[in-house]
This record gives C-alpha cells, sequence and structure tokens, in this order.
C-alpha cells in the first residue's frame, strides 16, 4: 500500500464512495494509478484518512443515507478542483436474515444507504455532471441482482442491488444527452476483510461459495477495479450497462 504514486497526468477528477478498504479503496487506487485525482469518501474516518494518505489522495467523511451531507460534499468537490468528472458508488452495507426475520429497521437501513444513498450520490454529483454536459458515473451492484443468494440470504441487499443496476438503466436513458454515461459493475464473490473473516468463522460456507463460481476461485479486489476503470475512463460508447465480473456465475 505504501507504493510511490504516479505523477498526475490525467485532468479528471474522481470520487469514491465507501473507499477506506476492500474493493473501494482498490478502485481509488487503481484510479490513481492512472493519474486521475481522487476524492475517497467513507464514514471511518481512521480507514479513510489512511487510504487517502496511501493514495495521494483527498478524503472527505460522508455518510451516503445522509442526503444533506451527500450533496454538500458534491459542492466541495466541485469548489477545490473546478469539476468532477467521474462518482463510483461503492458506499453499501449488507446484511444476513431470513425473509421472515427482516425487520422494518433493517429493511429501511439496507435500502437507505446502498439504493436511496447511491441515487442521492447520482443526483448531486450528477447535477454537476449534467451543468458541465460531461461525466461517468459507476455504480456497484452484484450477482446478487440477479440470483437469488444462497446459502446465506439477504433480501433487502438483493433488492438494492437490483435497483442500483436499474438506476443506472434509467439515468443512462435520461442523460445521455446531456453527455454523462451511468454504468453499473456487478461483482461476484470477492476477497475482502469482511470475506476472509467468513472465511475463518464458516470454512464450509466458504467451500460452497467457492463451488459456486466456474472458476473455482474467489476475485479479487482489484480485478473488480480494473473493471470499474475501464468503465468510467474508457468506455467511451457504453452507458446503461451493467458489467458482470463473477468468474463465470451467472453463466452457468
Amino acid at each position: 500500500m505504501s507504493e510511490p504514486q504516479p505523477q498526475r497526468s490525467d485532468r479528471r477528477v474522481a470520487v469514491v464512495t465507501g473507499a477506506g478498504q476492500g474493493i473501494g479503496y482498490a478502485i481509488a487506487a487503481a484510479l490513481a494509478a492512472r493519474g486521475v485525482q481522487v476524492v475517497l469518501t467513507d464514514r471511518n474516518a481512521g480507514t479513510g484518512e489512511a487510504a487517502a494518505k496511501e493514495l495521494g489522495g483527498v478524503f472527505l467523511p460522508l455518510d451516503v443515507a445522509d442526503p444533506a451531507a451527500v450533496a454538500a460534499t458534491a459542492d466541495e468537490v466541485v469548489r477545490r478542483f473546478g469539476q468532477v468528472d467521474v462518482l463510483v458508488n461503492n458506499a453499501g452495507i449488507a446484511h444476513e436474515n431470513d425473509a421472515l426475520e427482516v425487520t422494518d429497521e433493517i429493511w429501511n437501513r439496507v435500502l437507505a444507504v446502498d439504493l436511496t444513498g447511491t441515487f442521492v450520490a447520482c443526483r448531486e454529483f450528477g447535477r454537476h455532471m449534467v451543468g458541465r454536459r460531461s461525466g461517468s458515473i459507476v455504480n456497484i451492484s452484484s450477482i446478487a441482482a440477479f440470483i437469488g443468494s444462497n446459502p446465506e440470504y439477504h433480501v433487502a441487499y438483493d433488492v438494492a442491488k437490483a435497483g442500483v443496476s436499474q438506476l443506472a438503466r434509467s439515468l443512462a436513458v435520461e442523460w445521455a444527452r446531456h453527455g454523462v454515461r451511468v454504468n453499473a459493475v456487478a461483482p461476484g464473490r470477492t476477497r475482502t476483510p469482511i470475506l476472509d473473516t467468513v472465511g475463518m468463522d464458516d470454512p464450509e460456507r466458504m467451500t460452497q461459495w467457492i463451488g459456486q463460481i466456474p472458476m473455482g476461485r474467489l476475485l479479487e479486489a482489484d480485478e473488480i477495479a480494473a473493471a470499474v476503470v475501464f468503465v468510467a475512463l474508457d468506455g467511451s460508447a457504453m452507458t446503461g450497462q451493467t458489467l458482470l465480473v463473477d468468474g463465470g456465475q451467472i453463466a452457468q
């Protein structure tokens, strides 16, 4: 994590939510490696600040479930840098409950962060992009948007991620005439600190998960990041799509 950062060679400014660790950190690192100015946001100031320092980026604390804070953060990024070119909506939470055990509180909290938070970020950062007639948004969806998860169950998360992919389609159609692209990337089961904990606590479940992946292994966070960077920076004619990066799980 302490490798020297490249000299800035790209004038674009990218914001990555939930960038303190895991997939979000990997995305921020991959964008920084391309010379993009990266703004990392996270609810956890400790991990967020450390990640920004490692990557030579800027950290702004943010809870995406707070609409006023999202709007203020979008304005602050534009105030500091004059523009925002890329938004990666990575922040999210998960749960594991049988549907009959999902309380209103669990349902509302997961959707508030994973779906509503993603929409609000699209709206507030997209406001600046539409005004400039230029921008690229990537929402982090999940294979859970396309399958019924098993052996774990998380209905609110599944529904939220399906909404995140549909949100990309809807906004892509609306904002294409304004020069703004909106896509999603749907990771499969990816090695992160949280998943590593599951593997240590429940190796049988980890074996089941890997058995569902034709490639026979978990994905790595930098593999997801590579797809996000391609979609965000290079996919100039790509909009309204959800790119699956899942080791072939959905293809079965």
